[in-house]
């Protein structure tokens, strides 16, 4: 190894060794709402101090760092600015900012028991919380909020459901719907459609409003609380199970696609899977991280399109087709067997 290969190795693994460094950083800078007082015209430290209540010399040690991140542009003497990146971490719908928040906070804390996950196959938000996530959002309103927003803001594929299944005319039942952006996406790009959404019922007010101020006729969605492990509402020509998966082992999965099964209208009937997938060999970066972060935060798993396909068949469905969707997203089409 030459003097300048064993250089950059070092540069590469002081980087990966900082990461969290970096992700802390953005995730203060985000708390203190830095990008939004920018957006409003605070572009000094001392005016960032003022607005955040923090010291002025640690706002000006933070942006020294961003700014070098790239997060925001200028500096002290001609005043910060956003960048593309901080725009995106602003407080408004559709940005990333719960989902810095979420990340920064709890899922940053479960990280902290990596090791211990990592070797015993657990999640690491139980050993950080005495509590499996869900059940810790159930008891925990503004964390549940934060992390149906921070969903909602990662969803962005949905725009493009609609043009891997012709859903015209179809009832569509979104099980394990959450706060209703993909039933809105579709209903809204197909008029004929109506709906129906399952999902716990804690979840049914925030699901509520967001179908409200998405979709002008209300009339064509259905809300119902419950849980996909005991029954999912009947008659569906259309079953979608939106990154609901992961979570739970490979026994869970087949009673939910039995009872998806068992409750479509009809043979031309059909579930629809959307998940990242993995691969032994030559996995891409993104599933493969969210697959780890997985384990961290619910001890759950990313699975291959081998295994999906298995499990489906296990519960009486045909993978019929696969299409690919952005963010590493694939989608499965599954036909009830005859």
């Amino acid at each position: 190894m030459t003097a300048d290969v064993q250089a950059a190795a070092a540069q590469q693994a002081v980087e990966l060794i900082t990461g969290g460094w970096r992700a802390q950083a953005l995730h203060t800078a985000v708390k203190l709402r830095i990008p939004d007082h920018i957006e409003a015209g605070r572009v000094r430290s001392g005016e960032l101090a003022d607005a955040t209540g923090a010291e002025e010399e640690g706002i000006r040690r933070l942006m020294r760092l961003l700014t070098a991140m790239g997060v925001f542009d200028g500096g002290e003497r001609t005043g910060h600015r956003n960048t593309p990146v901080s725009r995106t971490l602003l407080d408004r719908p559709g940005s990333l900012r719960d989902m810095c928040l979420l990340y920064g906070e709890e899922f940053y804390t479960a990280w902290g028991h990596a090791p211990q996950a990592i070797s015993t196959v657990s999640a690491g938000f139980e050993a950080a919380y005495g509590q499996p996530l869900y059940a810790y959002l159930g008891e925990h309103p503004d964390a549940s909020d934060r992390f149906q927003r921070a969903m909602k803001a990662g969803n962005l594929f949905f725009d493009r459901v609609p043009e891997v299944f012709d859903f015209s005319g179809k009832h569509v039942v979104d099980v394990g719907g959450g706060n209703g952006q993909l039933l809105a996406a579709v209903l809204g790009a197909v008029p004929d459609a109506r709906g129906t959404l399952l999902d716990r019922e804690h979840v049914m007010p925030a699901a509520r409003d967001n179908l409200a101020a998405t979709l002008e006729d209300g009339d064509r969605v259905t809300l119902v609380g419950g849980s996909m492990f005991e029954a999912v509402p009947e008659g569906g020509d259309v079953y979608l199970l939106c990154r609901v998966l992961a979570g739970w082992d490979d026994d869970r999965l087949v009673t939910v696609f039995e009872n998806c099964r068992r409750s479509m209208a009809g043979p031309e009937s059909r579930l629809l899977i959307f998940e990242r997938v993995v691969t032994d060999e030559g996995c891409t970066m993104l599933p493969a991280l969210w697959d780890l972060h997985l384990l961290m935060t619910n001890g759950g798993r990313h699975r291959t399109v081998e295994t999906f396909t298995r499990l489906l068949d296990r519960a009486g469905l045909d993978v019929e087709r696969i299409a690919e969707l952005p963010a590493e997203t694939t989608a499965l089409i599954a036909a009830p067997r005859d």
